[in-house]
């Protein structure tokens, strides 16, 4: 079995307990998923004959919790400055984090939120750190994985300092984590695109915010240029960042146990991609073997 986790980000069409079915059929042995529609802001309660049916396929197909990484909704913004959406937000992702529970995950992966040029970056990033205090505060077993963010629009979350200033302010610690975004690193100026780079970028990672707080990883090539602060995914290999980033990330020890989870903007292509990373990881631990040679 690899040591890195690597698949994609599934449909859950049809109900959560497709999703881990979608997922081995791309030959993953990890996935993401929403677990409710992420275009409304609400949804009817977790059927409990469903979220059995997802435990029974995940335990069927061998996808324990540490494997899958659920993304709440993009509507939440939990530093919104305005009230209503505020409310909204933080009642939407303490349902989310409850419905991770039920379905026996660990973590929740979302977006920190933006200022929307209204309120300072602190002090939306108080409001964030606020805003998953209460979800902890009423949820237990679920991780809060706070994804870093190229900076468009006034996301925060773009630097380490960003995050790091986050995650000082959550109350259990234990209970929050971080997964990078290898588009949003490079678009928000964080260069991986050779072995020197990314082991320069990581080690600021490791500094400020702290090498045991990385529970993941979303891998993505970038349509945009290097520090631009678009958020555009690429297919692996076809935008700005290249292949080197990803040959580095599958070598890291930092990076072993993780999901490692693509979004890419090629669905049909994610089975090649995982195998291609695969690939990456067989060459990092045998430089002279004939998948080194065949991935060049």
């Amino acid at each position: 079995m690899s040591g890195r986790f690597v698949g994609a980000h599934v449909s859950a069409a049809g109900g959560v307990r497709n999703a881990p079915r979608n997922a081995a059929a791309l030959g993953a042995t990890a996935f993401a998923l929403f677990v409710k529609n992420q275009r409304q802001w609400s949804a009817p309660p977790l059927d409990p004959a469903e979220a059995e049916a997802f435990q029974a396929a995940c335990n069927e197909l061998g996808f324990s919790p540490d494997r899958i990484l659920p993304h709440d909704t993009y509507l939440i913004n939990l530093g919104a400055p305005n009230a209503e959406n505020l409310k909204k937000s933080r009642a939407a992702f303490l349902d989310e984090m409850r419905r991770c529970r039920s379905l026996g995950l660990s973590m929740l992966n979302f977006h920190p939120g933006s200022h929307l040029g209204l309120l300072s970056p602190e002090a939306c990033l108080d409001r964030v750190a606020e805003s998953v205090n209460r979800a902890l505060e009423k949820t237990e077993g679920v991780c809060a994985v706070v994804e870093n963010t190229a900076g468009q629009g006034g996301a925060v979350g773009r630097t380490f300092e960003e995050l790091a200033y986050l995650l000082d302010r959550i109350e259990d610690p234990s209970r929050a984590g971080v997964c990078l975004d290898t588009c949003h690193l490079f678009a928000a100026g964080h260069d991986l695109r050779t072995p020197e780079a990314y082991a320069a970028t990581m080690a600021d990672f490791d500094r400020i915010v702290g090498r045991g707080r990385l529970k993941a990883m979303h891998l993505n090539d970038c349509k945009s240029a290097f520090g631009s602060r678009v958020d555009r995914h690429q297919s692996l290999g076809e935008g700005t960042l290249g292949l080197g980033a990803f040959r580095s990330v599958m070598t890291d020890p930092r990076t072993a146990g993780l999901p490692l989870i693509l979004e890419t903007t090629d669905p049909g292509r994610w089975p090649e991609e995982i195998e291609l990373l695969r690939g990456f990881e067989a060459a990092g631990a045998d430089p002279g073997g004939s998948r080194a040679r065949a991935k060049k």
